[in-house]
């Protein structure tokens, strides 16, 4: 018969540390702030690096172990950077959450090679590269680990028009999870995605709210808002700490034996 694990023990997170990148705000600061309470120490890359600074201070605060670094995932040499960075101050980096993203609303006649381009460096790219220089100092140690990549439900199913380089950087988002899974399973390395739906983040909220913006697009927005929730089997919008749950079960021992899977949170929407 299998050792009997307690839930305590299969959910904590004591002694490990964890990279979240774009974790200065929004879905990536609830994983970070559910990892630590799990008691992993926590490395809050991002771009905007006074950002992350001022959320890993708010987390020391509770009591957490939290570190920020500067981190633009689209530039290797920034990535190879935050990675050391990330092994001196935590001891170990046993968690990577590739959470870091851009999602800008470009129509095909609108859009240049350079925007599709750039949509890609830092979505899809940039998870590779996280995953390349974080899973390498993983099997340099031996000490496995867990990779999280935040996919969407835009990878299986286009929800808006306007959203083509997002779709695809997200599409490839979920079959570099299943190659990844492949190749680092051998180093007891997992890796899983998570497929947000639509969540309540300040971003989200900016973008539906009144703002900018002739009569007819906002007419037009509050419309496709109205469709989109008509669709929610749970009949509300997800917060960033529906994410973060997902997260800290995939970074945990509870998922043990997932790999190369994405979990779909989205409130029921794709099942309408």
């Amino acid at each position: 018969m299998p050792e009997f694990v307690p839930i305590a023990e299969l959910v904590s997170l004591k002694g490990k540390g964890a990279v979240v990148t774009g974790g200065a705000s929004g879905i990536g600061l609830a994983i970070a702030t559910r990892l630590a309470e799990a008691g992993a120490a926590v490395l809050l890359a991002d771009i905007d690096e006074a950002a992350a600074r001022s959320s890993a201070a708010d987390l020391t605060k509770l009591g957490c172990q939290a570190f920020a670094a500067r981190c633009d995932v689209a530039d290797e040499t920034s990535v190879t950077g935050m990675v050391a960075a990330a092994a001196e101050k935590l001891g170990s980096i046993d968690i990577l959450v590739n959470n870091a993203g851009i999602y800008p609303r470009m129509f095909l006649d609108e859009m240049s090679a350079a925007d599709f381009e750039k949509v890609l460096a830092v979505n899809l790219t940039g998870t590779m590269l996280c995953s390349k220089h974080a899973s390498h100092w993983m099997k340099e140690h031996r000490r496995g680990g867990a990779i999280i990549n935040l996919a969407s439900i835009e990878a299986l199913h286009p929800s808006a028009a306007g959203m083509t380089a997002y779709d695809a950087s997200k599409g490839g988002v979920l079959m570099l999870t299943k190659g990844l899974a492949r190749e680092l399973g051998p180093h007891d390395i997992r890796v899983n995605a998570i497929a947000p739906g639509a969540i309540l983040t300040r971003a989200l909220a900016t973008s539906v709210a009144p703002g900018e913006g002739s009569p007819e697009d906002l007419k037009a927005q509050k419309k496709e808002l109205k469709n989109f929730m008509v669709r929610m089997a749970l009949g509300r919008l997800g917060e960033a700490d529906d994410i973060a749950r997902v997260a800290l079960f995939l970074a945990s021992e509870m998922s043990s034996y997932l790999t190369g899977e994405m979990v779909v949170v989205d409130g029921g929407y794709l099942i309408s």
